[in-house]
């Protein structure tokens, strides 16, 4: 993440006698707070919804199970820090340097913790159709709750050193970024992005290609297989792929110029406009995974209406009063109970 939007001016070094300023536009103050209340509006809703009914109905029976209740929790972690970088973006960081960490922090982890859980169904799926058999043993609730533990882990690493160095810096404005140590600041930089770049893009998005391939292989072998199976796999692949690449190509550019490896301002101005835009657009690939991974799936808009008819019925219990709910509450447990006898 491109923590620091506000910075408005970077010195640019024409000759070795003297530099002059190279004036940023603040462009994203104008559009990141209203994408990223948008994100974290449907982001909130989607995830809390998936939760809910996983909770409430499908009581974790397999890995796949846990591996979604994970995949939503990571999601709303992620979310949970949009609010503070919209007002961040337009203005400046007044939450203070424990929220600094706090929520830069919850960023980081949600952010690699969301990309390994997608990762780690691809596998599990892969599992469930290419090798059937051997699956029925690992894809239990342990051995996915094991594999949950060991991605948050993984995820609360690799986010470092950039939790420890997170901190609110107060110069002409205050901003909430990583002060690196003086003779650190290029190598501690290159290794933030690099790693995002390798671990965020290039080595979920192999997995996720091997699996999907293998899966699609094994697919089209069947007779029986339905379209909208492939369709759902290739969707996967594309969404990610479309989601995640641009912010890590633009990342890369960004970091090359770090290292004035090109050094004009209007470059400059290009990139830092451009990261922001595709990190939004990443953003949103947190927003869709209930979308992709849950609702499309048939037995899940069961558990979903059957939840939201108990709802309503609860609710409409509530509204007829104490004696009238008791009386409705009795005619109805005694039609399920004649309606069960004869089916």
């Amino acid at each position: 993440m491109e923590y620091n939007y506000n910075d408005s001016e970077e010195f640019d070094y024409n000759s070795l006698s003297e530099y002059v300023p190279c004036i940023k536009d603040n462009i994203g103050s104008t559009f990141l707070p209203t994408v990223y209340s948008l994100l974290f509006v449907t982001g909130l809703m989607g995830n809390t919804l998936v939760f809910w009914v996983l909770i409430k109905c499908v009581k974790l029976r397999s890995m796949t199970d846990v591996s979604l209740l994970n995949l939503a929790v990571s999601d709303l972690l992620f979310v949970f820090s949009l609010p503070f970088l919209a007002y961040y973006a337009k203005d400046q960081w007044i939450f203070g340097g424990v929220m600094c960490k706090i929520i830069l922090g919850c960023y980081s982890i949600g952010f690699y913790s969301g990309i390994f859980f997608v990762t780690l169904m691809s596998i599990d799926r892969y599992l469930a159709i290419v090798h059937a058999v051997y699956a029925l043993r690992t894809r239990t609730v342990k051995y996915g709750t094991i594999a949950s533990i060991v991605v948050w882990l993984v995820s609360l690493l690799v986010s470092f050193p950039e939790i420890i160095y997170n901190q609110k810096i107060d110069d002409n404005i205050s901003t909430c970024r990583p002060k690196y140590p003086d003779s650190n600041i290029k190598p501690l930089t290159a290794v933030h992005i690099f790693k995002m770049n390798v671990l965020g893009l290039l080595i979920p998005l192999g997995i996720i290609v091997f699996c999907y391939s293998c899966i699609i292989k094994r697919l089209l072998s069947c007779r029986s297989v339905k379209k909208q199976t492939i369709k759902l796999v290739f969707l996967v692949v594309i969404v990610f792929f479309f989601f995640w690449t641009p912010y890590n190509i633009v990342s890369f550019l960004h970091a090359l110029h770090v290292f004035h490896v090109f050094d004009d301002c209007e470059t400059g101005k290009r990139l830092d406009l451009s990261l922001q835009v595709t990190e939004s657009i990443a953003y949103v690939h947190s927003c869709l995974n209930p979308f992709i991974y849950v609702f499309a799936g048939e037995k899940f808009k069961k558990h979903l209406s059957r939840l939201l008819l108990r709802f309503i019925d609860c609710k409409a219990l509530r509204d007829l009063g104490p004696t009238t709910s008791s009386v409705y509450s009795r005619s109805t447990s005694i039609v399920q109970h004649s309606s069960s006898k004869y089916n």
